[in-house]
């Protein structure tokens, strides 16, 4: 937070030095800085810490002396600890201590689960296993919905996504009913608006589609897992066009679309063994879409997009270079190619940062 506020400082300076802002608007952004100190997220941060090893403290100790426990002071210690939790956490809303709020609901969400499990324990209840991390996945989402808290949300997905990824091992087979428990957690993230949940809606759709390619047709459908993924990817961008008031969500979309299409074409080249041309083709595929992907971030100003490029053009040329490491030669042509196309990339950059540079100063 300091460094963000020095650097605010300096670029203040010399906006106002250009006559972008004016005297009275440099000084309205001084203060507000300083109404929003550091400390306040610190707090939260170890506010959240408190809640989660006070909810450790409180697991151990039922844990430790529950043999000895009254099934009826079990339960009520269960209850007694879940509801604190949520009413000291509706409380911390009242007076607007937001973090800490959502750092209570979040234990509550915790304390949730473990009442699930102890008390399967205590009356002996047999059953799917998956099950009780869909309930407290449920459990998580309403505490979510009902105290506006987004933490709790973003704990019902990790949750629901362990619970397919049991459900998909035990049968093998692809678990569909994931599919509208993603959807209902995804469009509680959209009704909380809360950014960092589409990341994590994004990652867990990507991992189930991934997945489609290791399960259907005995394991060789990446082709599909590449489909889905340009599919994808090219909704996410004419969605852009045709959508622009969904701004946040069209960028990050694209960039899931494009992990899922690079994980289809990775999965091609190096888990089926194609054949010399095969791969060739593969391989200049994987490429032309990694610098798509850079070339597209640099035009759009989509950072996601731009720096997925990257991590993907060094992944391939990395796993090029192990499959054809017996080939000097061709290697060695390969990187040249290679290098003089990055370099032709970079000379597009400078131009691009140029015009931007011309266009804002005109």
């Amino acid at each position: 937070m300091w460094s963000y506020k020095k650097r605010i400082a300096r670029d203040i300076s010399r906006w106002r030095e250009k006559g972008w802002v004016t005297a009275d608007g440099a000084d309205a952004i001084a203060a507000d800085l300083e109404a929003n100190p550091g400390g306040v997220r610190l707090a939260t941060i170890l506010g959240t810490l408190a809640a989660v090893l006070i909810g450790f403290a409180v697991m151990s100790f039922v844990a430790a002396n529950w043999q000895e426990m009254p099934k009826s002071v079990r339960l009520g210690a269960i209850f007694t600890v879940l509801w604190a939790s949520y009413m000291g956490a509706a409380a911390l809303f009242q007076r607007g201590h937001a973090g800490l709020g959502h750092a209570a609901a979040l234990a509550g969400s915790a304390v949730f689960g473990a009442g699930i499990m102890l008390i399967s324990q205590m009356y002996h209840m047999d059953g799917n296993p998956p099950d009780a991390l869909l309930a407290w996945s449920a459990g998580a989402l309403l505490t979510g919905l009902a105290l506006r808290t987004p933490p709790s949300v973003a704990f019902s997905m990790v949750l629901a996504t362990i619970w397919w990824g049991m459900e998909t091992a035990q049968r093998e087979d692809v678990y569909w009913q994931f599919l509208p428990v993603w959807a209902l957690i995804s469009a509680a993230f959209y009704w909380l608006k809360w950014p960092p949940g589409l990341h994590l809606s994004g990652l867990s759709l990507s991992a189930f589609v991934i997945s489609l390619g290791a399960i259907l047709g005995n394991g060789h459908n990446f082709d599909l897992v590449l489909i889905i993924g340009l599919v994808l990817a090219g909704a996410s961008i004419l969605g852009e066009k045709l959508q622009p008031d969904l701004r946040g969500l069209w960028p990050k979309a694209l960039g899931y679309a494009i992990i899922i299409a690079f994980a289809g074409l990775f999965a091609l080249q190096f888990g089926e063994s194609p054949d010399l041309k095969g791969f060739t083709l593969l391989s200049i595929a994987a490429l032309v879409l990694a610098l798509s992907a850079v070339w597209w971030g640099l035009t759009s100003n989509n950072r996601m997009a731009l720096w997925l490029g990257y991590i993907m053009f060094s992944v391939e040329v990395l796993g090029i270079y192990q499959k054809t490491v017996g080939s000097l030669m061709g290697s060695s042509l390969f990187f040249l190619v290679a290098g003089l196309i990055v370099a032709g990339l970079a000379y597009l950059a400078l131009k691009i940062a140029a015009r931007g540079s011309k266009e804002a100063q005109s």
